[in-house]
């Protein structure tokens, strides 16, 4: 195991010594600073994954401290240490961008938690930020499937929550549109949980009758319908130790639902077949493209089963609401397909996918940028290699369609704002003061949308 690195901010001696004793461990390096300065001077010199940071600093406070933290390592999580939870100090810290807050006197298992939580939050991202590494060192892109990719403040909401699941048992419910990337959250919830080391088996309920489908999940005895030649092990007992994923889970029908409910009760299942109980360890991940509410309501799926596995809940946004990830996203899927060729993206090209809707998502732009490599006979990516059917925003129907979703009309304009700066950021090639120009408002306006709308 990699060692990661803990600065603790305090600037009383005898607390830093207590926290440096409660959270020994061999692969958990602890630095000390007894003020801000020396935190900052630290921070430049070493390589540190989280930082636990008294509000209460002499010269410098914690504050003013986080704040030159964030723009420096505007990723590295901090946690705010406080003998004043409950004050607007402590409010402000947060809306500045703490991971979390720990207040005095505080509860040893708090404390550990919230320190594990945050080292594993920057574990993924940076499992993010090494992905031009990975993709050199594997060109056909088999690593690179490893990680998932985005920049946008919902997808850092993602990798907080995965950083803060990983470490628990507990069933996890990713929820998100075909193309999502929802069985990467899976892989990345795995990765990084104390199961890694230990079996890992999917299955997708969608795929397979539902006959076939309970005897891969639960297995069958020897002689238990005509072709049982031999005993066969099913998914639970394979993935025995380690972790299940079961992608569509919407699909299974209303008798395996009862079967799979019985496992996340008892713990236990029989064989199709058999007729002893076996027991099982397993830790379950369930993804869904439906709305499960939606399918309870309409009796197609169990209101017991949706809250056992609806335990903890990840939604991954579409691709339309994080539009300022397409540029990542485009550059990462050009690294991987065009097998070292330095490919150029005119502006115009950029436009037309800022404006597409990707109703396919993140896997429709995948298999778009795929397709124009290899069609492209230049090292360019030029517009008609793209789609280029408009988005629907600015369409008669568009509002329509927004509304039916539940969002109101302020929502509304504020999605379309959002879209119009960052496509035309993307125009001006992240340039600012272009983008200002080109939209025609002051760059202190420009700058403040960019910082309500979460967009670089």
């Amino acid at each position: 195991m990699t060692s990661k690195t803990l600065l603790v901010v305090d600037d009383e001696h005898a607390m830093r010594r207590n926290i440096r004793d409660l959270v020994a461990d061999p692969d958990l390096d602890v630095l000390e600073a007894e003020d801000a300065e020396q935190a900052l001077v630290l921070l430049e010199t070493q390589r540190v994954n989280a930082v636990l940071l008294d509000v209460n600093l002499p010269g410098m406070d914690g504050l003013a401290c986080l704040e030159r933290i964030k723009q420096r390592w505007p990723a590295l999580p901090v946690i705010i240490f406080t003998a004043y939870g409950t004050s607007e100090r402590v409010i402000e810290a947060m809306k500045m961008g703490a991971y979390d807050y720990i207040q005095k006197p505080f509860d040893a298992e708090d404390l550990l938690l919230v320190i594990g939580r945050s080292l594993e939050y920057a574990g993924l991202l940076e499992e993010v930020r090494s992905l031009k590494e990975m993709s050199r060192a594997a060109p056909d892109g088999r690593r690179q499937e490893q990680a998932i990719i985005g920049q946008a403040p919902c997808m850092q909401h993602v990798f907080k929550q995965v950083g803060q699941v990983a470490a628990s048992p507990a069933p996890v419910l990713v929820v998100g549109e075909s193309g999502t990337g929802k069985e990467l959250v899976s892989d990345a919830i795995q990765r990084h949980s104390a199961r890694a080391g230990r079996p890992y088996v999917k299955v997708n309920c969608g795929a397979l009758s539902e006959s076939l489908l309970e005897s891969e999940i639960f297995g069958h005895e020897k002689g238990a319908f005509t072709g049982a030649d031999s005993l066969h092990l099913g998914h639970f007992e394979m993935a025995d130790g380690g972790t299940l994923m079961l992608d569509e889970i919407a699909s299974m029908s209303p008798r395996l639902q009862v079967r799979l409910l019985r496992v996340l009760q008892h713990g236990t299942f029989y064989r199709v077949g058999g007729d002893r109980d076996r027991k099982v360890d397993v830790r379950l991940i369930c993804l869904s493209n439906r709305v499960l509410e939606d399918e309870v309501k309409a009796g197609n799926f169990r209101e017991d089963l949706y809250y056992r596995i609806n335990v903890i809940r990840i939604n991954l946004p579409p691709l339309r609401d994080r539009i300022e990830d397409i540029p990542l996203l485009v550059r990462h899927f050009l690294e991987r397909y065009a097998s070292g060729r330095e490919f150029m993206v005119p502006e115009t090209t950029w436009k037309a996918l800022m404006a597409h809707e990707w109703p396919g998502n993140v896997r429709e732009l995948e298999n778009a940028i795929q397709r124009a490599v290899a069609l492209s006979r230049r090292n360019v990516l030029t517009p008609d290699l793209v789609p280029r059917e408009p988005a629907a925003d600015g369409g008669p129907g568009f509002y329509r369609q927004e509304l039916a979703r539940g969002r109101s009309l302020r929502a509304i304009m504020e999605k379309l704002e959002k879209r119009i700066i960052a496509e035309t950021l993307a125009e001006q090639g992240g340039n600012r003061s272009r983008a200002a120009e080109a939209l025609q408002v002051h760059r202190r306006y420009l700058y403040s949308k960019m910082k309500k709308y979460g967009l670089r």
